[in-house]
């Protein structure tokens, strides 16, 4: 099975597909299957880009309208992850993932599915510490806050993912994980980004919880976006014979290094299908109870608390909610509009305000399992919370962590490209050189370390990925306890520093 992994995609839908025909018609074969590190924008029309957390001069609807109206469906099946750039508002309509259009699959705040028996997880979102323990509490309309701890992920989705065992394939996160720079050419980074440097000394440069992911789960493949440049490394796992190729990929501009191509060993012959992953299911229905959806500090299960802490799954309980789905784990394709898609003809349309809705493909979902819908919760408890108190509720729900700066909130970005060192001991080499012919000149975050200005770049080649694709897998309803809540505390979580403010002249 041939995989195409992208960075940042920020909504180039049309670029982004036409570059995999251009690379299906260079050598003659076909790209099964597309996943996309974040940074989607799956913006459906202009109350979506509301619910973005950009400068009103930088919200563009680009093109996934189209694939969400049926204008357009996707050529290939197409996977994707949550980054800091989204129509927030939609993907918490499935926070267990869903279809967003026809074709192209979000895997919710974290997920894990299988495609032709190739088992892919991912972790929607940027880490940032004074969020991490709260609970999902945010909804649409946003405020200056919520429009930003709405894409910060959570203690209760990696506690989740820890559960996992077996092999992962690959892993997809938006953010690195924390001090992954040290297993590759971190000279050659720096020298291309220098600004990084700090961080890394520092080790704020990416996710802690995410490396925490890599060190205990070890996936043949961890691929990553946020930082706008290609990065490659090896991790080896320590005393262990596994090893993680890791490889961060730029955004969708011309002259990046957005796209990578690799072939993997698939289990299944015939068409690609996707399907749910029961050991994933059977962790979601167990930890059902952990699930908050409110801002206070909301603790995991620790070794030392009071009952269960660990809830990788057994054979039984996979049995039972395999029954549950009646034995048959294919994702059914019932992707549904809940809003009016964008019209560039409707010179009077009128942009409402977002409001939290509840997607019927996240009812299915919970129902067949037996969980919580996380929108259903907040929806009872804004119906059911006293008029005078509305605001006051709110504001109580996001003041929590309020007081770190939003400031913080930075995505990166330079002018130059990495070379990349993932390579492997094959002549298969790949390039794209040339663009499709309706390719824009798109304007890009130049440094958006600094700042989140874009400035134009020139009609070229797309991708030039000097990097070998011949690559082979080696391997193949809850209760609470007495007090409705988890009692067992665990250490004070780390928070990162503000990075070299004096730097930026713009934050997101």
């Amino acid at each position: 099975m041939r995989i195409a992994v992208e960075g940042c995609a920020h909504g180039e839908l049309d670029i982004i597909y036409e570059t995999i025909q251009e690379i299906e018609k260079i050598d003659g074969r076909k790209i099964d299957l597309l996943i996309c590190c974040g940074d989607f924008q799956a913006t459906r029309n202009l109350s979506d880009l509301e619910c973005m957390a950009v400068s009103d001069k930088y919200k563009d609807i680009c093109t996934f309208y189209k694939y969400y109206s049926g204008e357009k469906k996707a050529p290939v099946l197409t996977i994707f992850i949550g980054g800091n750039h989204e129509a927030s508002n939609y993907l918490q309509e499935l926070p267990y993932g869903g279809w967003v259009a026809p074709n192209i699959y979000y895997l919710g705040y974290a997920g894990v599915v299988q495609v032709a028996g190739v088992r892919i997880a991912g972790l929607s979102g940027i880490y940032k510490s004074q969020h991490w323990m709260q609970g999902r509490y945010e909804k649409p309309p946003y405020t200056d806050s919520t429009i930003r701890s709405i894409y910060h992920i959570r203690n209760l989705e990696v506690f989740r993912l820890k559960q996992l065992s077996g092999k992962i394939d690959i892993f997809l996160s938006h953010d690195w994980p924390a001090g992954v720079t040290k297993y590759g050419d971190e000279d050659t980074l720096l020298r291309r980004k220098p600004f990084f440097k700090d961080d890394i000394e520092s080790n704020t440069l990416g996710s802690p919880p995410g490396m925490e992911l890599l060190e205990r789960l070890y996936p043949s493949y961890w691929f990553s976006a946020h930082l706008h440049c290609k990065f490659a490394a090896l991790v080896p796992e320590k005393g262990g014979a596994r090893v993680t190729k890791f490889l961060a990929l730029d955004k969708c501009l011309p002259k990046r290094k957005f796209l990578q191509v690799l072939e993997v060993r698939s289990q299944e012959d015939g068409s690609i299908k996707l399907d749910y992953d029961l050991e994933w299911l059977t962790i979601l229905y167990l930890t059902n109870h952990l699930l908050s959806v409110k801002s206070n500090i909301h603790y995991m299960p620790g070794q030392h608390g009071v009952g269960r802490w660990t809830y990788t799954p057994t054979t039984k309980e996979k049995q039972t909610v395999y029954e549950k789905f009646n034995s048959n784990l294919q994702i059914p394709c019932n992707f549904t509009r809940t809003v009016k898609p964008y019209d560039p003809h409707d010179t009077h349309v009128r942009v409402e305000q977002p409001r939290l809705l509840i997607n019927d493909q996240t009812t299915q979902f919970c129902q067949m399992l037996g969980i919580d819908d996380p929108s259903a919760l907040l929806q009872i408890i804004t119906s059911t919370a006293p008029k005078d108190n509305n605001r006051s509720s709110e504001m109580s729900m996001e003041t929590s962590g309020e007081h770190m700066s939003e400031s913080m909130e930075i995505s990166f970005e330079e002018e130059s490209v990495l070379s990349s060192t993932f390579q492997e001991n094959s002549t298969n080499k790949y390039f794209v050189d040339g663009s499709p012919t309706n390719l824009s000149s798109k304007s890009d975050n130049d440094d958006e370390y600094r700042n989140s200005d874009y400035t134009d770049t020139s009609k070229s080649a797309l991708a030039d990925d000097n990097v070998n694709n011949s690559t082979t897998f080696v391997d193949s309803a809850s209760m609470k306890d007495n007090n409705g809540q988890c009692v067992q505390t665990e250490p004070n979580c780390k928070k990162f520093k503000r990075r070299n403010y004096s730097m930026y002249s713009n934050t997101l």
